[in-house]
């Protein structure tokens, strides 16, 4: 279904011009010559976008734009002005519209604008979705990487056999926890409760305390029973995260629960019988924890039934981009900004930083930068010192020299000189396509569509 754009504008000739452009971009378009129309319009149709001039013949721009409430609606707002206006963009921009753009404009420019609106207009819908759905947490699975892809299209397999339980396997930072919440929101679980305790925050006897609840009188502070998590989740998911720090006691009894359903409270007899789906994640290599001793390998093999092996940041080629947009539009709503996105230089520092925190590392950048006075796009100078930094040694790491490099009397094409230099650096990498993407500087995705495009995969 085509995007939606009112024009609202008073002059005939700027109204049918846009329509008519914007119409062969595969937009849905309507236009109204007065303010009054097209708040009736907006109430009525919703638009995604609003193409809005500040000159109309019943009110400003700027007071249609009070009355519209931006950020409530999730609408996106381009206010058209006359040139030299900075005045009314700003204060256009504290009302809440995405961006401005100045009379005369061309076509190629206002259509680049709409695109940017238009994608952050969807982002920030995800954004809102994502807080019903996760309980506000921020979502560490948006991208088109072919490797996140692939976790996707896991999820929902695995959504559809409510009782198998699942080992999530990535770096610190990847969104373990959200996929967990994303199979069991995809569940015929997703209406019963979704449990979750970090096994490393907690030494053995509270752990047990705190899975399998405990009777009156079980130890000194236990004045009154209580309910574990198997036991409050029942019909739902227990998730366990950090699952390789758990002691090997603990691991016992939690084996007991995945084959029999069944376990006892601390200081019970009472066999206590649930019907729980186990979700367990990890950082660590628990075949090399069980080789050392500190993991059961038959409770391994009862975990990871479906394992879910989470890409880190760096592996995700443009996805870091994605995800900037994502959290800019995520930290507009909270710190109440009008960040418009990235400059170019930021999205080339972003793609080059090798992320080691991942997602949460990704984020907290972010959010630390929109913290200070930013008006515009995202800059060099609002990044964190150690993003920058980064950028430095990327630049002077690798010498670049074109000694011994010949031209071809009979010419060469620029497709063969890349061709040349994809086949050259996967030679260099041994096979290694992230590496190989990394020596030339270049996105994995974008790597990859010029390995499909001379045939190389």
């Amino acid at each position: 279904m085509p995007q939606k754009i009112l024009v609202v504008d008073d002059e005939q000739l700027i109204r049918w011009t846009l329509e008519q452009h914007l119409v062969k971009e595969g937009y849905d378009v309507t236009t109204v010559e007065s303010a009054e129309k097209g708040l009736e319009l907006i109430n009525e149709e919703a638009p995604d976008l609003v193409l809005l001039d500040n000159r109309l013949p019943d009110m400003s721009g700027l007071e249609l734009l009070e009355k519209i409430n931006v950020q409530e609606r999730g609408l996106m707002v381009i206010m058209i002005t006359a040139y030299g206006m900075v005045e009314t963009a700003v204060k256009a921009m504290k009302l809440g519209a995405y961006d401005y753009i100045s009379k005369p404009f061309n076509l190629e420019e206002i259509t680049f604008v709409i695109k940017k609106a238009l994608e952050a207009g969807s982002l920030r819908k995800q954004v809102t979705l994502l807080r019903q759905q996760c309980k506000g947490q921020v979502d560490a699975l948006i991208g088109e990487s072919e490797e996140l892809a692939k976790v996707k299209n896991l999820i929902l397999k695995i959504a559809k056999s409510d009782a198998t339980t699942v080992l999530i396997q990535g770096e610190s930072g990847t969104g373990k926890e959200l996929v967990a919440r994303a199979v069991h929101a995809s569940s015929a679980r997703a209406d019963k409760p979704f449990m979750a305790v970090n096994c490393a925050a907690l030494p053995v006897t509270l752990l047990e305390s705190e899975l399998m609840g405990h009777e009156k009188g079980a130890f000194t502070d236990a004045k009154a029973a209580k309910k574990g998590l198997f036991e409050l989740a029942d019909g739902g998911t227990v998730f366990l995260d950090e699952i390789g720090d758990m002691d090997l006691s603990m691991q016992a009894k939690l084996l007991r629960v995945l084959e029999n359903k069944t376990f006892k409270r601390v200081g019970g007899v009472k066999d206590i019988t649930v019907d729980v789906r186990v979700i367990s994640a990890t950082n660590q290599d628990l075949s090399k924890a069980i080789s050392e001793g500190r993991f059961r390998k038959d409770l391994y093999y009862r975990l990871q039934v479906v394992p879910v092996n989470l890409p880190p940041l760096r592996e995700r080629g443009d996805d870091v981009l994605l995800l900037a947009r994502y959290f800019i539009t995520y930290f507009n709503q909270e710190l109440h900004k009008n960040v418009r996105g990235l400059s170019k230089e930021v999205e080339q520092i972003l793609l080059l930083y090798p992320w080691p925190g991942n997602v949460r590392e990704l984020k907290n950048a972010l959010e630390r930068a929109m913290i200070l006075d930013v008006d515009t796009d995202l800059l060099p100078e609002h990044l964190p010192q150690e993003i920058l930094e980064n950028r430095h040694e990327a630049a002077t790491g690798m010498p670049v020299s074109l000694d011994g490099f010949a031209i071809p009397d009979q010419g060469i094409s620029m497709e063969d000189v890349e061709h040349a230099l994809v086949k050259k650096a996967l030679e260099i990498a041994a096979g290694n396509q992230t590496k190989a993407a990394q020596l030339l500087r270049m996105p994995r995705d974008a790597f990859r569509r010029r390995m499909k495009r001379f045939g190389i995969i």
